[in-house]
């Protein structure tokens, strides 16, 4: 469902995204980890159209994002690390909105925002300004937008940043939930918890390069049968600056 070929974006001469390949599987749910710094967010905003690529391709659901933009977008949810909401609209007319840039057929609009809203715990806040939401309530309301044109791929850049813990347990319920229907989750987080628990398979990137793709076994197996979790082997394979053919645990 997701095709990242040779994608690299340079900013002069210092390449933020180093020709990184990888695929996701329909129904996955795609760990991309990395440190601050390393290319994570500025991957993401080249899949979601945010930022222009330097060189490489991106196909979304078959949809090569170059050629055909607007397809590939909407069949894609996009939840960014810092969301932007109208503060001056209610919950339930911000989901209107959304929906009618997305065409969700009028007759479906009601149903989906109060299915998501009641999902994610907002429902008893949907006639309130947004602006007074909390930041967890602000990231809840930007995860039920990302949903309500029923996408087919997801991607989500930090999702539990600002969640307590309840909000986390609805979101991680969800992803879960939603993978199983068959949806596809590109999940970039800090949270190595959250990953190593949520995540089908990983990937690791470093200053821009790919270092290793694989379910956490595979890439434990990699280089030698590690023993830790994935915090260890986070924090081995980062601070060792590896090489990807060294460490790269992909079964593509």
């Amino acid at each position: 469902m997701i095709r990242l070929t040779n994608l690299a974006k340079r900013y002069g001469n210092f390449w933020a995204v180093d020709h990184v390949s990888l695929e996701v599987q329909k129904g996955e749910i795609f760990g991309f980890l990395g440190v601050n710094g390393a290319g994570k967010t500025t991957t993401i905003r080249m899949m979601v159209g945010v930022l222009q690529s330097t060189s490489g391709s991106i196909e979304l659901g078959g949809y090569d994002l170059q050629e055909y933009p607007t397809r590939a977008k909407s069949i894609t949810g996009y939840i960014p690390d810092r969301p932007f909401l109208y503060n001056k609209l209610t919950g339930r007319e911000f989901m209107h909105f959304i929906a009618e840039l997305y065409l969700v057929p009028a007759k479906e609009t009601g149903e989906r925002i109060e299915s998501l809203l009641e999902e994610f715990g907002l429902k008893d806040w949907g006639n309130d300004l947004i602006e007074g939401y909390s930041h967890g309530m602000k990231q809840r309301l930007a995860t039920c937008a990302a949903l309500i044109h029923k996408p087919k791929i997801l991607i989500i850049d930090e999702p539990m940043v600002g969640l307590d813990p309840r909000g986390a347990k609805l979101l991680k319920d969800s992803l879960r939930r939603y993978a199983q229907l068959g949806t596809t989750i590109f999940l970039s987080t800090h949270s190595l918890n959250v990953a190593e628990e949520l995540c089908d398979r990983l990937a690791i990137i470093e200053k821009g390069k790919l270092l290793t793709v694989g379910t956490l076994n595979e890439i434990k197996g990699a280089i030698g049968g590690f023993e830790g979790g994935l915090e260890s082997l986070f924090l081995r394979l980062t601070s060792e600056m590896s090489k990807p053919d060294q460490i790269n645990g992909s079964t593509e």
